[in-house]
């Protein structure tokens, strides 16, 4: 009386692993795509012209010299001199300082400290 086709029952598991399949493909490929647009950007004012503001590096090696350009300092006398030649600098310039790693700590601190109290804000220590 029943016969095999009065009662199909659908088998969607090769539906899904195809769609799986294709999604897989479609991750892997999508970050890869790049679109480029032609864009004309607006000419700008050229009335004001930006400026850059210098930056300074403070160089110091392993027996305290500290390098300013071409000055030479040591460390006992160099924050009385920064003060006076601070005056040339802007103080919002970027300070460098780069330091030997077997300096101590503190002579490092004692540097970054002198440089801070002249005014300057933005100070970084250099590393490799």
């Amino acid at each position: 009386m029943f016969g095999w086709d009065d009662d199909p029952d659908l088998n969607i598991t090769p539906l899904v692993d195809v769609m799986l399949v294709l999604m897989a493909i479609l991750m892997i490929t999508a970050p890869t795509i790049n679109f480029e647009e032609q864009i004309t950007l607006p000419k700008g004012s050229r009335s004001k012209k930006v400026e850059k503001f210098k930056t300074l590096t403070i160089r110091m090696d392993k027996n305290q010299k500290i390098y300013l350009g071409k000055e030479t300092y040591t460390l006992d006398d160099f924050a009385d001199n920064f003060v006076l030649k601070s005056r040339d600098f802007d103080l919002n310039s970027d300070v460098f300082i780069r330091a030997d790693e077997r300096l101590e700590y503190k002579d490092v601190i004692y540097l970054l400290k002198s440089v801070k109290q002249v005014g300057f804000s933005k100070v970084s220590l250099i590393t490799e």
